[in-house]
């Protein structure tokens, strides 16, 4: 249950980074209502990853993905385990 909850909380913030990196293709996108809530979102995040650019172009948003996936594996590999102990 607990596995679950969590791997759908991070494939929802997955989608979040999705759709705000999706924003910069439009002008103005970041100052709505809503692109400002996913800042306030994504943002924290996202920042640890802002060393990955090349010139102007940033890949904080794909390293961030790719990370959140190796905690969503790492989490269904213990989810494994835990069932295996307890049958």
């Amino acid at each position: 249950m607990i596995y679950w909850v969590l791997s759908h909380l991070i494939e929802l913030y997955s989608w979040a980074i999705v759709i705000y990196a999706l924003l910069s293709w439009f002008p103005g996108a970041y100052q709505t209502a809503f692109g400002q809530f996913l800042a306030r979102i994504v943002e924290p995040f996202q920042r640890w990853f802002n060393f990955a650019h090349i010139g102007m172009i940033g890949f904080a948003p794909i390293v961030a993905l790719i990370v959140l996936q190796v905690v969503n594996y790492g989490l269904q590999y213990v989810a494994q385990l835990l069932l295996q102990f307890v049958s």
